[in-house]
């Protein structure tokens, strides 16, 4: 690989506040090319400042309230003046919208002649030999597999990308799509018989030619810590860095800095293992009994917590727990399987890559067992061991304490601009809690207004008279609350909870309030359906009424009437059983720092930022924004939640609600009175 420091361009200097203005102004080229397009004040501005960190290479941290156009406020200076450009925004919706829609709009209205590249992670792509391999051992689980896998074989004879995003017919949750895609693991590189066709190395060398590169969050740490997604080959030819939602990088970044190992990786292992021993050395062993107890082993370590969902620190662990011996016996049975792997990988490379999975997995949790008496690493980092148990596979977690040293040090070498964006990147104005996470503690952070009249268009409802959040009965006291607003509203409703149990249970409160009292609003749950169809289902409906935990409380953009009231069911504190958190705050507090002042609460205002920041999207758009959480009143720290929220009106009465959606109908309704 080059070095960093020899291969970034120059990039043009002296970029004038007046040609930014031009691009932006009333006549500019945007209006020509996009209909609904008007020059707007904070846009301009924001734009003007990236354009000024893009010139000096610097970074910048740029905050701007929902309907500034902060995605072309980046893209207009980053398409003119970026020089060699990575945009890394939060999903890989976004990236396809940006990628397929707000790139092309842009470049189209600049005339400006730069080539773009999308890249996702290998898992995104068809693989020419695991289809190939699949098709031959057939190894299907299901009805709807041996379909899907016949649209995927289909696709292949036509597709130039190999992107699985291309084939609607194949949901992305099926689980044929690990069978025909490859890992790290399972990736044979330049020594695969397709290595010449394969869509991952197309994608990379399309990327390494192109003047703007679209990745996501997940690909470019996933690459910082594991160099597996191609990144590491283009971050030295990148003149300008641009994150969007940059709000979600602490958390991706502590995700991808970390290790983890699981049994579920195992058990996959197991299933290769006896596949590939029984197509290729089927006399070198009785292949069943050599993975039989490395299953098992597997499944005793999960079994080790009796619970559905766990969540524990390593001290946390009683010291005669079962979990330790079953963690040993575990390692022993993988070193079994390895030693018949050593004897039989000359039969064939995928028996081979199967002894080298192997010896990976086993490194893996000798290096988390050993690490349990290290609070630090060689490079003086400082980690979390956790484990972590779903129904049916436990995770071993060594997390960073802070990504704040590790990020910065992917940060030096040649000077790039990095820019950061958002619309809750701060607490009122103070961005202190995003620096000291990322580690950006003396670079530069603005905020710009939305162009939105939130005093207008909007209204902040906090009931009387509900329980504390931590009652048996607080689900149902919000439901009660909710109602009224419900039908208020006419359905159009999100209900964001905090938890999926809450989730729950409002629906089944919500659906059976709806039958008795004969209310004709369709009721969708998370859960029932993945997220994009709920949401055309809401959209489609226009009355409808959304209960939805995390998963919609960002990323989600609904206009118009279809969407007039947001609930929130409490405050989004991180939950207090949370290991990583837990050992944060315990360090804060060390420092003589409040780990709920200083933590929890900035945590909490972003995420609840994002929450409300549903509601009005548009300056047409009108809505009520009810927070249930009574601790937003009752609290000190309440003052400082909702003024970081936009400047609504407020109201503690339903019926200023009431008296708010009667107005709309009759203001609605006034054209069609006086065209009667």
């Amino acid at each position: 690989m080059s070095s960093i420091e020899d291969t970034a361009a120059p990039v043009p200097h002296g970029i004038h506040d007046a040609e930014v203005e031009q691009l932006f102004g009333a006549g500019g080229p945007l209006g020509g090319q996009v209909g609904s397009y008007r020059p707007r004040h904070s846009q301009t501005e924001m734009a003007k400042a990236i354009a000024d960190a893009i010139a000096g290479q610097r970074t910048l941290i740029a905050e701007a309230g929902t309907g500034t156009g902060k995605t072309f406020a980046y893209l207009v200076p980053a398409l003119l003046w970026g020089g060699k450009v990575i945009v890394s925004t939060g999903t890989k919706n976004l990236q396809d919208q940006l990628y397929l829609r707000d790139i092309p709009t842009v470049r189209k209205a600049l005339s400006a002649p730069v080539s773009v590249a999308l890249l996702k992670g290998r898992s995104n792509y068809v693989c020419h030999f695991h289809l190939e391999r699949t098709l031959q051992n057939g190894r299907m689980t299901s009805r709807d597999d041996v379909a899907y896998l016949r649209e995927i074989s289909r696709f292949m004879k036509t597709t130039s990308s190999g992107d699985k995003a291309e084939l609607s017919k194949v949901p992305e949750t099926a689980p044929i799509w690990n069978l025909v895609t490859s890992t790290r693991d399972t990736c044979f590189g330049a020594e695969c018989q397709y290595y010449q066709d394969c869509f991952v190395m197309k994608a990379r060398k399309e990327a390494q030619q192109a003047d703007i590169v679209v990745v996501n969050h997940h690909l470019f740490f996933a690459d910082v810590a594991l160099k597996d997604t191609g990144v590491a080959e283009l971050l030295p030819t990148a003149n300008t860095v641009i994150f969007d939602e940059a709000h979600q990088l602490p958390e991706t970044a502590t995700m991808f800095f970390g290790d983890t190992v699981s049994t579920s990786q195992v058990l996959e292992l197991c299933r290769d293992v006896l596949a590939e021993g029984l197509s290729h050395a089927r006399d070198g062993a009785d292949w069943a009994k050599v993975v039989a107890p490395v299953e098992k082993a597997a499944r005793d370590l999960r079994l080790a917590f009796p619970e559905d969902i766990v969540r524990l620190a390593v001290n946390q662990i009683a010291p005669s727990s079962v979990f330790f011996p079953a963690l040993e016996t575990l390692r022993d049975k993988m070193d079994e399987m390895i030693a018949v792997l050593e004897k039989q990988a000359e039969r064939a490379e995928t028996i081979e890559q199967c002894r080298t999975r192997a010896i990976e997995l086993s490194h893996q949790l000798d290096s988390w067992n050993g690490a349990q008496d290290k609070a630090t690493s060689e490079d003086g980092q400082a980690y979390v061991l956790w484990v972590e148990a779903f129904t049916s596979s436990l995770q071993l977690h060594r997390t960073p304490l802070s990504i704040a040293p590790i990020f910065n040090k992917q940060r030096e070498g040649v000077p790039r601009a990095w820019i950061f964006t958002s619309a809750t990147l701060a607490v009122k104005n103070d961005f202190n809690h995003y620096t000291s996470q990322m580690g950006l503690w003396d670079e530069p952070a603005q905020s710009w207004p939305s162009p939105f009249n939130y005093e207008q268009q909007g209204l902040l409802y906090v009931p009387n008279n509900l329980p504390q959040p931590n009652s048996f009965e607080y689900t149902d006291a919000v439901v009660d609350a909710a109602l009224p607003a419900i039908i208020a509203a006419g359905g159009r409703t999100f209900l964001l909870c905090t938890t999926i149990r809450a989730v729950n249970r409002a629906a089944e409160r919500l659906r059976q309030e709806f039958e008795t009292r004969g209310l004709p609003f369709p009721l969708m749950v998370q859960g029932e359906a993945g997220r994009t169809e709920l949401l055309d289902r809401f959209r489609a409906a226009g009355n409808g009424v959304l209960i939805g935990s995390q998963s919609f409380w960002e990323g989600v953009d609904v206009r118009g009437d279809a969407l007039s009231l947001v609930i929130i069911d409490k405050l989004p504190f991180s939950p207090p059983d949370d290991p990583v958190l837990a050992a944060r705050i315990a360090e804060l507090e060390k420092q003589g720092l409040s780990g709920f002042m200083h933590h929890q609460l900035p945590a909490a205002i972003i995420n609840l930022k994002q929450g409300a920041g549903r509601l009005i999207r548009d300056e047409s758009d009108q809505g009520v924004l009810m927070i249930c959480d009574p601790r937003l009143i009752s609290k000190a720290y309440g003052r400082r939640i909702w003024q970081s929220l936009p400047p609504f009106k407020r109201t503690r009465e339903i019926g200023a609600v009431e008296d708010f959606f009667a107005r709309r109908a009759a203001l609605a309704a006034a054209p069609d009175v006086a065209e009667s």
